[in-house]
């Protein structure tokens, strides 16, 4: 329910009030509801899931390098596949889909790859090293030439010819997307609803208030004030600004900061039907990622290339949302070299977000200094895929520190009901040390 004048919260009306109606927030208030707890979203997007969250790849994959990172997507992907018995909607509720595809991974010389298909086999996760020859066969429609490290358009090396071959890459079948990642945060926020939440949108924050060390509540951007004893940060790439706000920040090892990404969408080649036979691409060799989309489109975006400047925005709010022409060049002319027969239009197409990311990449799923107060924040870019097991996480972490746990002393572990595998919360620990050399998949 939308909040009106009909409906202002008073005094004590919700058990918790939650910053950000993304994939995130609205994950946080199901689980939450589901608990028994009043909750309230608060966002300044017109709908669920219109900020970053209508950014993101929707890419759902298992590979990493990091045996924590596979555990918690592991447990997350059976939430994507059993979608409608999750969300619990009425029939006939349009639902975000999951569409298996799998993901191929070209190496980068980083040792990525290698890495990667240790950890997999280590936890019994499906995986597959193709061949040189078993590439050419699948995907008989790309350039298997090694054309790395990425470089930049301008750059003198772009475009280079080569003889040497990509040797083999790792394929993980279990991985896929959802289209509409926007649509996912909707059906999580009906899904609460459902259970008795509120949600305010085109609505912002102006004040988190405290006393004594403990948050009191907020104050909306309208004059309006609500009291409550849990806030919990799910901003996005506002998430800085209201921990600022709530003064938490010089009390976390970890932060968080905005930056801009851009995906594009170009239609795939003639004859090629890459929506039935195009998979998810980790191509480290070109610095890209790209997935099948719907109307036998690809949508393709950046890797994390050490080439490609790093965009941070000092005031989300200034965000331009239109796409550049040089990132637009920079994605679909790599994206050319891997299809050849890519037909490149005159006009960019896509959509160009803010994402919130950490030092490391790694979100923050936490409490903070100011009791009350709790984080689920660095989350773009690389956690749509475990956004419903979020939920679940911070819902169980909340209510554990209210119960009296110190949380920093003693971390909650969570033992996964899918997967039976242990989920050390101390991993995404605000107070963690930082991991410079952390490899990632931007919208992967």
């Amino acid at each position: 329910m939308v909040l009106t004048d009909a409906a202002t919260p008073g005094r004590g009306a919700y058990d918790a009030v939650i910053v950000g109606a993304g994939v995130i927030g609205a994950s946080i208030a199901l689980a939450l509801s589901r608990s028994g707890w009043k909750t309230l979203n608060v966002d300044r997007e017109g709908m669920p899931g219109h900020g970053s969250t209508s950014a993101s790849a929707g890419i759902l994959r298992v590979h990493a390098a990091s045996r924590d990172a596979v555990v918690l997507a592991a447990e997350a992907i059976p939430y994507w596949e059993n979608w409608a018995d999750f969300v619990r909607l009425p029939v006939g509720e349009r639902l975000a889909e999951f569409r298996r595809c799998g993901s191929v991974i070209f190496g980068d010389g980083s040792g990525y790859g290698e890495r990667a298909a240790a950890t997999l086999a280590s936890l019994g996760e499906p995986h597959e090293r193709w061949t040189a020859e078993r590439l050419a066969e699948r995907l008989p429609f790309f350039d298997l030439h090694a054309f790395g490290p990425p470089a930049l358009p301008d750059d003198d090396d772009f475009g280079r010819e080569t003889d040497v071959m990509i040797p083999g890459a790792l394929y993980t079948p279990s991985s896929g997307f959802v289209a509409d990642p926007a649509l996912a945060a909707q059906n999580l926020m009906a899904a609460a609803r459902l259970e008795g939440a509120d949600c305010a949108l085109r609505t912002t924050v102006v004040e988190i208030r405290r006393k004594g060390g403990r948050v009191l509540g907020l104050t909306l951007g309208d004059g309006r004030r609500i009291d409550c004893p849990v806030v919990v940060n799910a901003a996005g790439p506002h998430s800085a600004a209201i921990n600022r706000m709530a003064g938490v920040e010089e009390g976390m090892r970890v932060r968080s900061r905005p930056i801009r990404q851009e995906l594009h969408q170009i239609p795939a080649p003639p004859g090629v039907d890459f929506l039935a036979d195009g998979l998810h691409v980790v191509d480290g060799d070109l610095g890209i990622n790209f997935r099948p989309e719907a109307g036998n489109a690809i949508l393709v975006g950046g890797n994390g290339a050490a080439c490609d400047p790093i965009v941070e925005v000092a005031d989300p709010d200034a965000h331009d949302p239109a796409v550049s022409a040089a990132v637009w060049d920079r994605h679909v002319l790599r994206l050319a070299r891997r299809v050849p027969e890519l037909r490149i239009p005159s006009r960019p197409s896509g959509v160009a977000g803010l994402y919130d990311i950490t030092d490391d990449w790694l979100p923050i799923y936490d409490r903070t200094d100011l009791d009350g107060f709790y984080v689920a924040v660095g989350t773009s870019g690389n956690q749509f895929k475990t956004a419903p097991l979020v939920g679940v996480l911070m819902a169980a972490l909340i209510a554990a520190a209210e119960s009296g746990r110190d949380v920093d002393t003693t971390p909650l572990v969570i033992r996964g009901e899918h997967t039976g595998r242990d989920i050390d919360l101390s991993t995404y620990s605000r107070l963690r040390q930082v991991d410079h050399g952390l490899v990632t998949t931007v919208n992967g």
